[in-house]
């Protein structure tokens, strides 16, 4: 490798003093046409990604939710259907797809023209275009989670930012200057995708026999957290040496995530057997995280998930996550404590932390914090 590119990570060594990690950027070891995996992508034989099976939509995979039959001036008969169809796929599957969800066709599009007009930039103009911040959130252009120099490293490249509440980012120059309308853009789909969450949550604890504000009192507009992850995947030159994201559940209550193009690579584990999902044309996906399984008691579950890799194909994709405000206290909901407690009183911050200090791990481990 002629020129080195890396990523200037800030963490906290083991004495507690701020150290720095020089992490090598994946997109720029993938321009340069890499024939080999560094060292530090390798994984371990039980981490390494293993056989999956492929499903689309249909009996072996999480079917499609129809949002307009979740409208309230749906037909009675198929909102009904449609609410059932929901708490199954949720109940058994925890992910699942979404389409008619109201966002337009040219939104999407021009969220992806940004995606990937922002990694379509050179390294240096990536840095000058965005800043890199340390904090749980690791906000910004760089990586994440990184603990140690030892670390073994996921094949993406990423981009965090935090679209609310407002101002929650004021000062910090986490927001692409570079396409122009990045913000612009993604700030109008945030919009979008937040409506789509409150309303799957209303419909979520109606399909359960819930009053329909149950999840969602613990969203308040104006202090509820929306973190953006965009996700690039490049070509890598030993895709089954290599994860593009660590298996993982999600410190949400929803995340919302979109796909862009046909190259797949989500991956669910469900019954002893990594599934990957094909998505649909024009579906959204969506991700039950650790909060919403707590105050379901456990009746929904997050489930445990990763990317895999391509050797000749990119992939890109953005995460929403959708959260209340760190001081928050996340339980289960009072007409779920009526049996069996599973799962304790949490603030949401205290979880977070202990989530990104369990992070990565080789099982569902966060969630016991949480349990009773």
């Amino acid at each position: 490798m002629e020129k080195g590119y890396f990523h200037e990570v800030r963490r906290l060594g083991a004495d507690g003093q701020p150290v720095t990690s020089m992490v090598p950027v994946v997109q720029e070891l993938a321009r340069q046409g890499l024939k080999y995996l560094p060292e530090r992508f390798i994984r371990e034989e039980m981490e390494a990604p293993p056989f999956s099976s492929n499903v689309g939509e249909g009996e072996e995979g999480p079917p499609v939710i129809n949002m307009q039959n979740l409208n309230h001036d749906a037909e009675a008969e198929h909102r009904a259907k449609e609410l059932a169809k929901l708490a199954k796929v949720a109940k058994e599957w925890g992910v699942f797809f979404i389409k008619h969800n109201g966002i337009p066709l040219d939104l999407l599009n021009s969220l992806q023209d940004m995606v990937k007009g922002f990694f379509s930039l050179s390294f240096e103009d990536k840095k000058e275009s965005v800043g890199t911040y340390a904090s749980t959130d690791n906000l910004g252009y760089g990586r994440s989670f990184i603990k140690s120099d030892d670390q073994r490293l996921d094949w993406i490249d990423r981009l965090s930012m935090r679209a609310a509440p407002k101002n929650s980012t004021l000062g910090l120059h986490v927001w692409p200057t570079n396409p122009k309308d990045f913000r612009t853009v993604m700030e109008k789909y945030v919009e979008e995708a937040r409506k789509i969450c409150d309303e799957l949550l209303q419909a979520l604890a109606e399909a359960l026999g819930l009053d329909t504000k149950s999840f969602l009192r613990y969203l308040e507009p104006s202090e509820s957290i929306v973190n953006v992850r965009v996700n690039y995947y490049p070509p890598c030159p030993r895709p089954d040496l290599a994860m593009g994201l660590t298996s993982h559940s999600d410190g949400s209550v929803l995340t919302l995530l979109a796909q862009f193009g046909e190259t797949d690579g989500l991956e669910v584990f469900k019954e002893a057997t990594w599934v990957r999902l094909a998505f649909p044309p024009e579906a959204l996906v969506v991700v039950v995280g650790d909060f919403l399984e707590i105050m379901s008691n456990g009746i929904l579950q997050s489930p445990w998930h990763r990317a895999v890799t391509h050797k000749d194909k990119e992939r890109f994709s953005t995460a929403l996550f959708y959260n209340p405000p760190l001081q928050a206290e996340i339980e289960p909901v009072k007409e779920l404590r009526t049996g069996e407690i599973r799962y304790k009183k949490v603030v949401m911050g205290d979880y977070l932390k202990h989530y990104y200090d369990v992070h990565p791990c080789k099982e569902k481990q966060a969630i016991r914090f949480a349990k009773v």
